[in-house]
């Protein structure tokens, strides 16, 4: 499918198809100074210099997963701040059926199919005058896992990057146009599909892990008590198995 078309199953204004590009993230920031709808999608079958949440870099091996960004122009800061958590629950359940395991979502922006990280989310956020000019939604889903990551799970055998990408786009395209705190509704699933729930961490604080606020803070209980943490990454006392 080309990329007409596939804007046209999609649904959005302009789709991008690349080869080889260092990151789809830089891609999609090029594409927003310069204009590009909301909406706009960015799809390589390789990436050289993937990166994950904090600086990470993120195995982008040609065609072995789908790596895309979708570029969302949402006018508002209401929903930014739980953007990346969202868009997890929102992606978890369209790829469960392609994963053949239950996926859980690990706090902030991690997706796992049984003990393995399946997927990541980044979102970056570009202002102008103290207001949102653009997000750049990346993800990296594993079709295939990289050989040499122990801890990276994939997609049943056999799955097509076309049908994941025709399932996951309308996803996150939702989950993009919500706006405020997470709801009561949003917070049950999370609580359903933690990950982390229960589990010892040593990061971003020594203690237990006991789900998440509405506003996206982690909440861990330690020796001085109850506290609640917004940045950080999640790292757990005895490696990443599953509870």
């Amino acid at each position: 499918m080309d990329a007409d078309a596939l804007a046209a199953a999609l649904a959005v204004p302009r789709v991008v198809l690349m080869p080889r590009v260092t990151s789809t993230m830089d891609e999609a920031h090029r594409l927003g100074a310069e204009g590009a709808p909301g909406g706009t999608l960015v799809v390589a079958d390789e990436q050289t210099a993937g990166r994950g949440r904090g600086g990470k870099r993120w195995s982008s091996e040609q065609e072995r997963g789908l790596w895309m960004t979708l570029l969302e122009r949402p006018g508002t800061a209401s929903g930014l701040d739980v953007l990346s958590l969202r868009l997890g629950l929102h992606a978890a359940p369209v790829l469960e059926p392609f994963s053949g395991a239950p996926v859980r979502i690990k706090w902030p922006n991690d997706l796992y199919s049984g003990s393995r990280k399946l997927a990541g989310v980044l979102v970056e956020a570009r202002w102008r005058e103290q207001k949102a000019d653009w997000v750049a939604i990346g993800i990296g889903v594993n079709i295939v896992p990289p050989p040499e990551v122990e801890t990276a799970a994939g997609l049943l055998p056999g799955t097509r990057r076309l049908a994941v990408l025709l399932a996951l786009v309308p996803a996150l395209r939702a989950a993009a146009t919500a706006r405020g705190p997470l709801t009561p509704a949003e917070l049950a699933e999370f609580d359903r599909r933690d990950f982390a729930r229960d589990r010892q961490c040593l990061k971003p604080a020594v203690g237990v892990a006991k789900g998440i606020t509405n506003d996206g803070a982690l909440i861990i209980t330690g020796e001085y008590g109850v506290a609640h943490y917004r940045a950080g990454s999640l790292e757990f006392a005895t490696g990443v198995e599953a509870p």
